[in-house]
């Protein structure tokens, strides 16, 4: 587990959670004090309504007006929120991009640096022992000893020379090394220096990409919302203007019986779901630790004995890097590929990772319908590609290593049922293969 990232990851979280709690405040006070002619701020008409109306032509004929201005504005307000949850999501993942490409040059920057440092302190520890080996070779005046030891010999002559000449070659050498260590000094200078302001540029970008992200999180809240009322209610309504333009008043006890019929198999559907999830949890391993070996049979729900898991089974078929742009269910990726792609298959089990919270669930532009979960220590995992009707989990939840959170699909930009799985750490985005396979549980 990373250790050096806890007090900054601490302190990013509290403010991604005051963003969010700001972003999600603003946005109902904007729905309490702007009217937005949505269809959750009209009064639906009771049976009772129709009923009374049904007796008077007039009253009748304004109802069914009434109902089918309604209809259309169910669906215009599931078009307005879907339209503002894809202009989010896309500023999320735009300021993401930025904010990994920032700290790739951050990191490339401080690299440089430290090369340039040790290449100084390098030269500079030779230079020293040049001037050294010089002093003691006596250096100091190479004229005055050719005269003073000189006794007029050829001889002689020739040995002072010979000193001469290799003295010089050690006060070059010694020049040069000097001079190389001054540069690399200089560079490293610099180098500092731009690492610096590479830093504090994605310091800025980090809290913009988690602003972006509060605010995708509550636009993908409320398409969601709509489209479940638009769900509810158009159906409602479509009998009660059956009912307004039928002859006989037979409407009403037919539609209601249907309703009871409808929330029964919805009900018996929601259990048997609920009944599969937890035999695919179980048999994926989803509340064991421990036990087993790293790289024997594992599959989706292994956990290792350092408590984390393997998020879904199949084998690699991307990896973490540049990549060129794949276009796919309407929406094209960028040309660097964040994460590992797991060729799971369409509606196979996605598993949490490792403990933790759940602080994103909604679409979420190229990734489709996506999961983020923060693990503690500045560590997050990401689920991509989700089918729609797939996620389990929602903002808050608590989840547990080897937990069944989703179901594969390819939604967003893909082409095919497959896993994009990410780890984040301090929010960045990096290399999830080497990451899972320290911790035990390797992708592939």
């Amino acid at each position: 587990m990373p250790t050096a990232l806890g007090t900054k990851a601490r302190k990013s979280r509290a403010r991604f959670l005051s963003v969010f709690g700001l972003a999600t405040s603003l946005v109902l006070a904007f729905s309490l004090i702007v009217p937005s002619g949505s269809a959750q701020a009209a009064e639906y008409p009771t049976w009772q309504d129709l009923e009374n109306a049904k007796s008077n032509t007039a009253a009748g004929e304004a109802q069914v007006q009434s109902i089918k201005a309604l209809l259309v504005s169910l669906q215009t307000e599931v078009e307005r929120t879907a339209a503002e949850a894809l202009a989010r999501s896309s500023e999320l993942q735009a300021a993401q991009d930025k904010f990994d490409e920032a700290a790739r040059r951050a990191t490339s920057l401080q690299e440089q640096a430290d090369a340039s440092k040790a290449t100084a302190t390098t030269a500079t520890r030779q230079a020293g022992q040049l001037a050294a080996q010089l002093y003691r070779s006596g250096g100091t005046d190479l004229s005055v000893n050719l005269i003073l030891d000189g006794t007029g010999s050829g001889e002689g002559a020739t040995e002072l020379l010979s000193k001469l000449g290799s003295m010089s070659k050690l006060v070059q050498r010694s020049s040069e090394v000097y001079a190389q260590a001054q540069t690399a000094t200089n560079a490293a200078q610099s180098l500092g220096d731009q690492a610096v302001v590479a830093q504090a540029e994605r310091e800025k970008l980090r809290i913009a990409a988690e602003s972006a992200m509060a605010a995708a999180q509550v636009a993908s809240d409320a398409a969601n919302a709509a489209l479940a009322e638009s769900v509810t209610k158009k159906a409602e309504l479509e009998e009660q203007l059956k009912f307004l333009q039928d002859a006989q008043a037979t409407t009403a006890a037919g539609y209601e019986a249907g309703v009871a019929e409808r929330a029964r198999i919805a009900a018996e559907a929601a259990a048997a779901a609920a009944a599969a999830a937890a035999a695919a949890a179980a048999a994926g391993g989803g509340g064991g630790g421990g036990g087993g070996s790293p790289g024997a049979g594992l599959g989706g729900g292994y956990i290792s004995s350092q408590g984390w898991a393997v998020p879904g089974s199949g084998r690699i078929t991307d990896v973490f890097g540049p990549r060129p742009v794949i276009c796919g269910g309407g929406s094209c990726s960028g040309g660097y590929h964040s994460g590992t792609d797991i060729g799971t298959g369409c509606y196979s089990p996605i598993y949490a990772a490792h403990d933790g919270t759940v602080t994103y669930s909604g679409r979420n532009g190229t990734y489709g319908n996506f999961i983020l979960i923060e693990h503690g220590n500045g560590v997050a995992t990401g689920y991509a590609h989700i089918r729609d009707g797939g996620l389990f989990v929602g903002v808050g939840d608590q989840v547990a290593v080897g937990q069944n959170i989703a179901s594969s699909g390819t939604t967003g930009a893909s082409t095919g049922c497959h896993l994009h799985f990410e780890v984040r750490i301090d929010g960045q985005r990096v290399d999830a293969q080497p990451f899972m396979a320290s911790m035990g549980a390797p992708l592939g």
